[in-house]
């Protein structure tokens, strides 16, 4: 499959540079291979960012494949113990990221470091990471949203699930993380999924971008 190259500010070409040198290569995973990571883990887990809006294009009959850096895996923070559980740590290693302070997620630090902060998985120092796992935060088991703390709901109503069975975030909620990014691959998936969207999805969007960022560009798209 043909995808759309990304392209890079020179300020993110250096973000990226200075990321490997500082935390070692990346071999991101795709969702194809995140599922079968993830096969047999007992709790729900679902698939945000660029792939989840790429996954709805095409189950709109408007596929747009692009490039994309990484796969971004999510769990609910309470079931960390289970996914720890799943995961078999003689062969792969498992490191809690917080604001760029790594620190291994073993036996002598069962916790990661936030309940929103993020897991990152590969299976040694000699090998690059494949999954960026960044924890949803949970109430009492309800979804909670990062931006909108009081935006709490059953998994069901903000995710879906593709024709393979994969879960997504829904396009609306994954374009809302997307704002607040400032970046051409996000106003890319604006473009291709915002046409897709439907009359309510797209009064959310509007809505809460203009709650957390009042001046920001995609109103006027929105609107």
């Amino acid at each position: 499959m043909d995808r759309e190259p990304l392209s890079f500010t020179p300020e993110e070409e250096a973000e990226e540079r200075a990321f490997i040198r500082k935390y070692g290569d990346l071999a991101p995973f795709d969702p194809w291979q995140v599922a079968e990571f993830m096969a047999g883990f007992p709790r729900p887990w679902w698939i945000v960012g660029g792939w989840s809006i790429e996954a709805f294009t095409f189950d709109r009959g408007a596929g747009a494949p692009r490039q994309h850096e990484d796969v971004d895996l999510t769990i609910l923070a309470c079931d960390v113990p289970a996914f720890r559980a799943h995961v078999d740590e003689e062969e792969w290693h498992l490191w809690s990221n917080y604001s760029g302070q790594l620190r291994p997620l073993d036996d002598h630090y069962p916790e990661p470091h936030t309940p929103d902060s993020q897991i990152w998985v590969r299976r040694s120092a000699h090998d690059p990471w494949v999954i960026d796992l960044p924890i949803t935060p949970d109430r009492d088991g309800l979804w909670t949203n990062k931006r909108i703390p009081d935006h709490v709901a059953p998994l069901d109503d903000v995710t879906w699930v593709a024709a393979d069975g994969i879960r997504y975030v829904n396009p609306e909620i994954a374009l809302l993380y997307k704002a607040g990014n400032g970046r051409r691959k996000d106003d890319r998936d604006l473009a291709r999924c915002l046409p897709l969207l439907g009359t309510d999805a797209r009064s959310w969007l509007r809505d809460s971008v203009a709650r957390l960022y009042p001046e920001h560009a995609w109103l006027a798209q929105l609107s």
